[in-house]
Protein backbone atom coordinates (compact mmCIF):
# COMPACT_ATOMS: atom_id res chain seq x y z
CA UNK A 1 0.00 0.00 0.00
CA UNK A 2 2.91 2.31 1.13
CA UNK A 3 4.08 1.77 -2.56
CA UNK A 4 0.94 2.32 -4.21
CA UNK A 5 0.27 5.73 -2.57
CA UNK A 6 3.92 6.92 -2.86
CA UNK A 7 3.54 5.66 -6.82
CA UNK A 8 0.35 7.78 -7.12
CA UNK A 9 1.69 10.69 -5.55
CA UNK A 10 4.83 10.25 -8.50
CA UNK A 11 2.00 10.07 -11.02
CA UNK A 12 0.35 13.31 -9.31
CA UNK A 13 3.35 15.37 -9.45
CA UNK A 14 4.22 14.83 -13.23
CA UNK A 15 0.97 15.85 -13.64
CA UNK A 16 1.04 18.82 -11.76
CA UNK A 17 4.29 19.59 -13.44
CA UNK A 18 3.29 19.21 -17.12
CA UNK A 19 -0.08 21.02 -16.80
CA UNK A 20 1.32 23.94 -15.16
CA UNK A 21 1.53 27.15 -17.17
CA UNK A 22 4.44 26.38 -19.45
CA UNK A 23 7.58 28.96 -18.26
CA UNK A 24 8.89 31.41 -21.69
CA UNK A 25 11.74 29.39 -23.27
CA UNK A 26 14.38 30.89 -24.90
CA UNK A 27 14.84 30.87 -29.20
CA UNK A 28 15.73 27.22 -29.60
CA UNK A 29 17.74 28.11 -32.82
CA UNK A 30 20.05 30.28 -30.88
CA UNK A 31 20.66 27.82 -27.34
CA UNK A 32 20.58 24.55 -28.48
CA UNK A 33 22.04 21.94 -31.43
CA UNK A 34 20.43 21.52 -34.31
CA UNK A 35 17.90 18.10 -33.02
CA UNK A 36 18.04 18.70 -29.31
CA UNK A 37 15.28 19.58 -27.34
CA UNK A 38 14.97 22.10 -24.73
CA UNK A 39 12.43 20.21 -22.55
CA UNK A 40 13.39 16.89 -23.21
CA UNK A 41 16.35 14.64 -22.09
CA UNK A 42 17.57 11.43 -20.78
CA UNK A 43 16.99 12.19 -18.05
CA UNK A 44 13.32 12.96 -18.45
CA UNK A 45 12.99 10.06 -20.28
CA UNK A 46 13.97 7.97 -17.34
CA UNK A 47 11.37 9.21 -14.98
CA UNK A 48 8.79 8.60 -16.76
CA UNK A 49 9.88 4.96 -17.36
CA UNK A 50 10.34 4.92 -13.37
CA UNK A 51 6.65 6.15 -13.67
CA UNK A 52 5.57 3.51 -15.76
CA UNK A 53 4.23 5.93 -18.12
CA UNK A 54 5.83 3.86 -21.11
CA UNK A 55 2.93 5.12 -23.49
CA UNK A 56 3.98 8.88 -23.11
CA UNK A 57 7.80 7.73 -23.27
CA UNK A 58 6.83 5.76 -26.87
CA UNK A 59 5.14 9.12 -28.30
CA UNK A 60 8.02 12.06 -27.29
CA UNK A 61 10.57 10.02 -28.34
CA UNK A 62 8.61 9.35 -31.76
CA UNK A 63 9.28 11.29 -34.58
CA UNK A 64 6.57 11.45 -36.19
CA UNK A 65 4.22 12.17 -33.20
CA UNK A 66 6.87 15.15 -31.92
CA UNK A 67 6.65 16.73 -35.65
CA UNK A 68 3.05 16.56 -35.45
CA UNK A 69 2.58 17.93 -31.35
CA UNK A 70 5.08 20.69 -32.16
CA UNK A 71 2.51 22.57 -34.30
CA UNK A 72 -0.04 21.79 -30.84
CA UNK A 73 -0.79 23.96 -28.48
CA UNK A 74 0.45 23.32 -24.78
CA UNK A 75 -2.95 21.46 -23.53
CA UNK A 76 -3.44 19.73 -27.20
CA UNK A 77 -0.09 18.41 -27.03
CA UNK A 78 -0.75 17.34 -23.44
CA UNK A 79 -3.94 15.38 -24.27
CA UNK A 80 -2.06 13.92 -26.81
CA UNK A 81 0.30 12.34 -24.76
CA UNK A 82 -2.27 11.39 -22.10
CA UNK A 83 -4.31 9.23 -25.05
CA UNK A 84 -1.42 7.76 -25.83
CA UNK A 85 -0.51 6.79 -22.45
CA UNK A 86 -4.20 5.35 -22.31
CA UNK A 87 -4.07 3.50 -25.98
CA UNK A 88 -1.10 1.99 -24.86
CA UNK A 89 -1.91 0.50 -21.68
CA UNK A 90 -5.29 -1.08 -22.80
CA UNK A 91 -2.76 -2.43 -26.11
CA UNK A 92 -0.87 -4.58 -23.00
CA UNK A 93 -3.99 -5.63 -21.03
CA UNK A 94 -5.73 -6.91 -23.94
CA UNK A 95 -2.65 -9.10 -25.20
CA UNK A 96 -2.47 -10.30 -21.50
CA UNK A 97 -5.95 -11.11 -21.48
CA UNK A 98 -5.47 -12.76 -24.58
CA UNK A 99 -2.83 -14.41 -24.01
CA UNK A 100 -4.14 -15.92 -20.57
CA UNK A 101 -7.19 -17.07 -22.43
CA UNK A 102 -5.91 -19.72 -24.51
CA UNK A 103 -8.52 -19.55 -27.68
CA UNK A 104 -8.38 -22.05 -29.86
CA UNK A 105 -8.92 -20.15 -32.46
CA UNK A 106 -7.01 -16.84 -31.26
CA UNK A 107 -7.77 -15.46 -34.94
CA UNK A 108 -11.84 -15.48 -34.39
CA UNK A 109 -13.46 -12.08 -34.31
CA UNK A 110 -17.30 -10.98 -34.16
CA UNK A 111 -16.63 -9.26 -37.16
CA UNK A 112 -15.58 -12.08 -39.48
CA UNK A 113 -18.97 -14.45 -38.46
CA UNK A 114 -20.22 -15.95 -41.63
CA UNK A 115 -23.92 -15.12 -41.56
CA UNK A 116 -25.41 -17.23 -44.72
CA UNK A 117 -29.06 -17.77 -43.68
CA UNK A 118 -28.65 -21.73 -43.57
CA UNK A 119 -26.71 -21.49 -39.96
CA UNK A 120 -29.61 -20.40 -38.29
CA UNK A 121 -27.52 -17.15 -36.48
CA UNK A 122 -29.96 -14.25 -35.07
CA UNK A 123 -27.80 -11.12 -35.92
CA UNK A 124 -30.16 -9.24 -32.87
CA UNK A 125 -28.52 -11.73 -30.19
CA UNK A 126 -25.08 -11.52 -31.58
CA UNK A 127 -24.67 -7.94 -31.68
CA UNK A 128 -26.40 -7.95 -28.06
CA UNK A 129 -24.00 -10.61 -26.71
CA UNK A 130 -21.22 -8.68 -28.57
CA UNK A 131 -22.17 -5.94 -26.15
CA UNK A 132 -21.11 -7.83 -22.85
CA UNK A 133 -23.82 -7.19 -20.85
CA UNK A 134 -24.32 -11.00 -20.50
CA UNK A 135 -21.01 -11.16 -18.74
CA UNK A 136 -21.72 -8.13 -16.89
CA UNK A 137 -25.08 -9.68 -15.33
CA UNK A 138 -22.99 -13.13 -15.30
CA UNK A 139 -25.00 -15.10 -17.75
CA UNK A 140 -24.70 -17.86 -19.74
CA UNK A 141 -24.17 -19.24 -23.46
CA UNK A 142 -24.55 -22.18 -24.97
CA UNK A 143 -23.54 -22.97 -28.07
CA UNK A 144 -24.94 -26.03 -30.01
CA UNK A 145 -24.74 -28.00 -33.46
CA UNK A 146 -23.37 -30.38 -35.39
CA UNK A 147 -19.43 -31.49 -36.03
CA UNK A 148 -17.44 -28.68 -38.02
CA UNK A 149 -20.66 -26.24 -37.54
CA UNK A 150 -18.44 -23.87 -36.40
CA UNK A 151 -19.43 -24.08 -32.55
CA UNK A 152 -15.77 -23.59 -31.12
CA UNK A 153 -14.99 -20.60 -33.60
CA UNK A 154 -18.05 -18.86 -32.96
CA UNK A 155 -17.19 -19.74 -28.80
CA UNK A 156 -13.42 -17.77 -29.62
CA UNK A 157 -15.06 -14.92 -31.02
CA UNK A 158 -17.43 -14.17 -28.32
CA UNK A 159 -14.42 -14.82 -26.08
CA UNK A 160 -12.19 -12.84 -27.89
CA UNK A 161 -14.83 -9.32 -27.70
CA UNK A 162 -15.33 -10.78 -23.74
CA UNK A 163 -11.50 -9.81 -23.51
CA UNK A 164 -11.23 -6.68 -25.93
CA UNK A 165 -14.27 -5.60 -23.45
CA UNK A 166 -11.36 -6.04 -20.42
CA UNK A 167 -13.12 -9.40 -19.06
CA UNK A 168 -10.33 -12.20 -17.82
CA UNK A 169 -11.24 -15.81 -20.30
CA UNK A 170 -10.16 -18.96 -19.99
CA UNK A 171 -11.01 -21.35 -22.80
CA UNK A 172 -10.51 -24.85 -22.46
CA UNK A 173 -12.11 -28.46 -23.88
CA UNK A 174 -14.40 -30.07 -20.78
CA UNK A 175 -12.23 -33.17 -20.94
CA UNK A 176 -8.89 -31.69 -19.99
CA UNK A 177 -10.90 -29.52 -17.72
CA UNK A 178 -12.29 -32.28 -16.12
CA UNK A 179 -8.77 -34.61 -15.88
CA UNK A 180 -7.17 -31.72 -14.76
CA UNK A 181 -9.67 -31.46 -11.97
CA UNK A 182 -9.41 -34.80 -11.45
CA UNK A 183 -5.44 -34.68 -11.16
CA UNK A 184 -6.02 -31.77 -8.63
CA UNK A 185 -7.73 -34.18 -6.34
CA UNK A 186 -4.87 -36.01 -6.32
CA UNK A 187 -1.88 -33.55 -5.47
CA UNK A 188 -4.09 -31.19 -2.95
CA UNK A 189 -4.42 -28.57 -5.40
CA UNK A 190 -8.17 -29.09 -6.00
CA UNK A 191 -9.20 -26.40 -3.56
CA UNK A 192 -6.91 -23.87 -4.78
CA UNK A 193 -7.78 -24.63 -8.94
CA UNK A 194 -11.50 -24.38 -8.14
CA UNK A 195 -10.68 -20.61 -6.37
CA UNK A 196 -8.95 -19.82 -9.56
CA UNK A 197 -11.02 -20.82 -11.75
CA UNK A 198 -14.15 -19.35 -9.74
CA UNK A 199 -12.23 -15.75 -10.64
CA UNK A 200 -12.15 -15.56 -14.82
CA UNK A 201 -15.18 -13.76 -15.72
CA UNK A 202 -15.58 -16.02 -18.38
CA UNK A 203 -14.75 -19.57 -18.22
CA UNK A 204 -15.46 -21.25 -22.00
CA UNK A 205 -15.77 -25.09 -21.97
CA UNK A 206 -15.55 -26.29 -25.54
CA UNK A 207 -17.24 -29.98 -26.79
CA UNK A 208 -19.00 -30.59 -23.42
CA UNK A 209 -20.77 -34.34 -23.10
CA UNK A 210 -18.22 -35.51 -26.26
CA UNK A 211 -17.71 -38.49 -24.32
CA UNK A 212 -19.35 -40.59 -20.82
CA UNK A 213 -19.28 -38.68 -17.64
CA UNK A 214 -18.00 -40.32 -14.86
CA UNK A 215 -19.42 -40.15 -10.98
CA UNK A 216 -16.60 -37.84 -9.56
CA UNK A 217 -16.56 -35.74 -12.92
CA UNK A 218 -20.38 -34.91 -12.20
CA UNK A 219 -19.42 -33.68 -8.70
CA UNK A 220 -16.55 -31.80 -10.01
CA UNK A 221 -18.91 -30.57 -12.74
CA UNK A 222 -21.20 -29.10 -10.24
CA UNK A 223 -18.89 -27.25 -7.84
CA UNK A 224 -17.01 -25.80 -10.95
CA UNK A 225 -20.41 -24.24 -11.91
CA UNK A 226 -21.82 -24.01 -8.06
CA UNK A 227 -18.83 -20.81 -7.75
CA UNK A 228 -20.20 -19.29 -11.07
CA UNK A 229 -23.55 -19.23 -10.40
CA UNK A 230 -25.09 -15.11 -10.37
CA UNK A 231 -20.67 -14.34 -9.76
CA UNK A 232 -19.54 -15.34 -13.46
CA UNK A 233 -20.39 -16.41 -16.67
CA UNK A 234 -19.74 -19.86 -18.80
CA UNK A 235 -19.66 -20.10 -22.17
CA UNK A 236 -20.46 -24.19 -23.22
CA UNK A 237 -20.21 -25.57 -26.31
CA UNK A 238 -21.49 -29.31 -27.09
CA UNK A 239 -22.42 -31.31 -30.19
CA UNK A 240 -25.57 -33.24 -27.82
CA UNK A 241 -28.57 -30.80 -27.64
CA UNK A 242 -29.54 -29.32 -24.53
CA UNK A 243 -32.64 -31.55 -24.06
CA UNK A 244 -30.00 -34.69 -24.28
CA UNK A 245 -27.69 -33.27 -21.23
CA UNK A 246 -29.71 -34.25 -19.00
CA UNK A 247 -29.91 -38.15 -20.02
CA UNK A 248 -25.60 -38.09 -20.15
CA UNK A 249 -25.08 -36.73 -16.80
CA UNK A 250 -26.95 -40.57 -15.76
CA UNK A 251 -27.67 -39.26 -12.34
CA UNK A 252 -31.12 -37.71 -11.98
CA UNK A 253 -30.40 -35.70 -8.96
CA UNK A 254 -26.90 -34.19 -9.65
CA UNK A 255 -28.47 -33.41 -13.25
CA UNK A 256 -31.36 -31.61 -12.06
CA UNK A 257 -28.70 -29.52 -10.31
CA UNK A 258 -25.90 -29.30 -12.95
CA UNK A 259 -28.91 -28.08 -15.37
CA UNK A 260 -30.37 -25.10 -13.42
CA UNK A 261 -27.05 -23.77 -12.74
CA UNK A 262 -26.07 -24.00 -16.70
CA UNK A 263 -29.27 -23.60 -18.66
CA UNK A 264 -30.86 -21.18 -15.93
CA UNK A 265 -29.93 -17.33 -16.82
CA UNK A 266 -28.38 -18.55 -20.74
CA UNK A 267 -28.39 -17.51 -23.98
CA UNK A 268 -28.59 -20.51 -26.87
CA UNK A 269 -27.50 -20.62 -30.04
CA UNK A 270 -28.57 -23.59 -32.07
CA UNK A 271 -26.11 -23.74 -35.24
CA UNK A 272 -27.39 -25.78 -38.36
CA UNK A 273 -26.01 -26.36 -41.64
CA UNK A 274 -23.35 -29.20 -43.38
CA UNK A 275 -19.67 -28.48 -41.64
CA UNK A 276 -18.26 -25.41 -42.19
CA UNK A 277 -14.68 -27.55 -42.37
CA UNK A 278 -16.38 -29.59 -45.59
CA UNK A 279 -16.90 -25.62 -47.12
CA UNK A 280 -13.36 -24.74 -46.35
CA UNK A 281 -11.75 -27.34 -48.64
CA UNK A 282 -10.84 -26.59 -51.81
Amino acid sequence: TTTTDALARRHAGVIAAITASPPSIPDRDHHHHEGESPLLNQHTIDQLRALRLDGMVNALVDPGSSIAAAKLAFEERLAMLVQREVDWRDARRLTRLLKAAKLKVATACIEDIDWRASRGLDRSMIASLAGCDWLRHAQNVIITGSTGAGKTWLGCALAQQAARSGFSVLYTRATRLLEELHVAHGDGSFARRLAQIARIDLLAIDDLAIKSIKASERNDLLELLDDRVGARATLITSQLPVNAWHEWLDDPTLADAILDRIVHSSHRIELKGESMRRKLKP
